[in-house]
């Protein structure tokens, strides 16, 4: 089970050129050896398995091995579900250079069956909009979401469960108000596809942001976002849907569970479960801690698996 009470899903699928800005911030050289490290850092933290259900891993990830094991089944054996990224990224909209189009699909039946045949039980494609004048357009919310549908349909014909995406970006000064409308035209437009698509809506999950103020905009509270988010979702998000895992975009490791926190709280008698699925939430303090260095392995593990137990006490509301 990917969405259970108490856990949350952790995103390690960060690609080569992303884990290298994160190491240079730290002063790591970004060889194999050194993500491979940092991998098994954060596998084989004890008692993660307590707050995290699943792990989204990148290519070079599902296929790395240490000591003749691989990283996946270090996964496995502790109950961990192996999950894998299978968009190759973004590029610009018909001659955007704001509006972007996730790629992939063209071999993605050939990679799926082998992911699946690597131990992966669950996908991730991230499709991203941007809020300006006149953004995102209606073209880029229909390409993308057609994108999407036909991902997740890829996905379960290969008996792979798709986390479905789509990412309204902080980026810029727009209003909470603002990143609600857009959030509800996004998600519309998704459905309307996963469905034309006949996407079983019961075997999916959905990977939405918060709805919440841009980076340079106004500043919103924690209950702002949570009645918000609640109000957008349950206005859109058919009760099918069995979890909904929030992204942490560009929240800091405490935004990101004082607000999911908030939102669980709030929330009454909704039809999904409403946890985690965070990237730099979880990692940050734990990479930062470890530097490199063998002698932080320990310590940046302690780092990590506090961060996970906050996530999950957000998960359930009970965070103080």
């Amino acid at each position: 089970m990917l969405v259970i009470d108490g856990k949350g899903i952790l995103a390690a699928d960060e690609s080569t050129a992303t884990t290298g800005k994160r190491f240079a911030g730290i002063g790591v050289d970004n060889t194999e050896d050194n993500r491979r490290a940092y991998r098994e850092l954060l596998f084989t933290a004890p008692e993660m398995e307590k707050y995290i259900s699943g792990v989204i891993m990148y290519d070079e990830t599902i296929k790395q091995v240490d000591d003749d094991v691989f990283l996946v089944d270090l996964l496995k054996s502790r109950g961990v579900i192996p999950g894998i990224k299978v968009d190759q990224g973004l590029k610009d909209f018909e001659g955007s250079t704001v509006e972007k189009i996730t790629t992939g699909l063209d071999d993605l039946n050939k990679r799926l069956k082998e992911y699946y045949s690597l131990g992966a039980r669950f996908a991730k494609w991230r499709a991203v909009f941007s809020i300006g004048d006149d953004l995102p357009s209606e073209k880029c919310v229909k390409a993308n979401a057609e994108i999407l549908a036909k991902y997740a349909k890829a996905c379960q014909d290969n008996y792979i469960v798709p986390i479905v995406e789509p990412e309204v970006l902080m980026n810029g000064s727009h209003t909470i108000e603002q990143c609600y409308d857009v959030t509800v035209r996004v998600l519309m437009d998704v459905f309307l596809e996963l469905k034309k698509e006949n996407v079983d809506l019961s075997g999916m999950l959905l990977k939405p942001n918060m709805v919440i103020g841009s980076l340079e905009g106004p500043e919103t509270t924690s209950g702002q976002i949570a009645e918000s988010t609640l109000k957008c979702l349950s206005s859109v998000v058919p009760t099918e849907v069995p979890g909904i895992v929030f992204l942490s975009g560009g929240q800091s490791e405490e935004e990101a569970c004082e607000n999911l926190n908030a939102i669980n709280q709030l929330a009454k008698n909704v039809p999904w479960k409403l946890t985690f699925s965070y990237g730099r939430a979880l990692q940050n303090s734990a990479l930062q801690t470890w530097a490199g260095k063998k002698e932080n392995v320990v310590r940046a593990q302690k780092v990590f698996v506090e961060r996970a137990k906050a996530a999950s006490l957000a998960s359930q509301g009970k965070m103080i």
